[in-house]
C-alpha cells in the first residue's frame, strides 16, 4: 500500500476532528455479502457491497450500493457518462484508496487525496437513516448517520452521484 494510505485510526480520528458521528463493530474478516449477513442483522441500517471500477479511459469508479441491491453494472456507464467498465486491479485500488480487495469502502474515499475517483452511490442505500461500511479493513463496520456521510464526503472533496440501480435493470 502506498505510504500515505490511512488507518482505522486516522480514519477514526478524521471522523472526529469533523465532529462526525460514528460507531464500529470489530469481528472476523468479512470477504462478501453472504458472510457478512448475521452481522448485518445485528447492526441496524443500510448494509454495502463496494467495488472499485474503471473504464478504458481512466475514469475510476467506486461504487456504494445496498447489500441487497442487483447491479446492472452493463448498463451503468451509460446512466453515469463513462466508457464500459471492467473491475480495477488490486494495485489500482491500492494507489488511489488505500485498501486491498475484501476491503473496498467509501470511507476510503480520505485516501483518494487527489480526487480521481467518481462516487456512485445507490438510492437503495441512502433511504437508511445509518449506512455501515468497513472502516478500511474488512476486520471492521463502522455505522455513520447518512447526514454525517454526506458531510464527510464534502470534507474529502468527494460528491456522490446518486443512481437507481433498480431503474437500470
Amino acid at each position: 500500500m502506498g505510504a500515505m494510505a490511512a488507518t482505522p485510526d486516522d480514519l477514526f480520528a478524521f471522523l472526529d476532528a469533523h465532529g462526525l458521528a460514528h460507531r464500529t463493530r470489530w469481528h472476523a474478516p468479512v470477504f462478501t455479502v453472504e458472510e457478512g449477513r448475521a452481522l448485518k442483522a445485528e447492526m441496524p441500517g443500510g448494509h454495502t457491497k463496494n467495488l472499485f471500477m474503471k473504464d478504458k479511459d481512466d475514469t475510476f469508479i467506486l461504487i456504494s450500493a445496498h447489500a441487497d441491491s442487483e447491479l446492472a453494472l452493463n448498463r451503468l456507464h451509460r446512466a453515469i457518462g463513462t466508457r464500459r467498465l471492467s473491475f480495477a486491479s488490486a494495485e489500482l485500488m491500492e494507489e488511489l484508496l488505500g485498501v486491498t480487495p475484501g476491503s473496498v469502502t467509501a470511507l476510503a474515499l480520505m485516501n483518494d487525496i487527489g480526487g480521481r475517483v467518481r462516487f456512485i452511490l445507490d438510492a437503495a442505500l441512502w433511504r437508511h437513516d445509518w449506512l455501515n461500511f468497513h472502516p478500511l479493513t474488512n476486520t471492521g463496520t463502522t455505522a455513520i448517520p447518512r447526514a454525517d456521510f454526506e458531510r464527510f464526503l464534502a470534507a474529502t472533496g468527494h460528491e456522490a452521484t446518486l443512481i437507481d440501480f433498480t431503474a437500470l435493470e
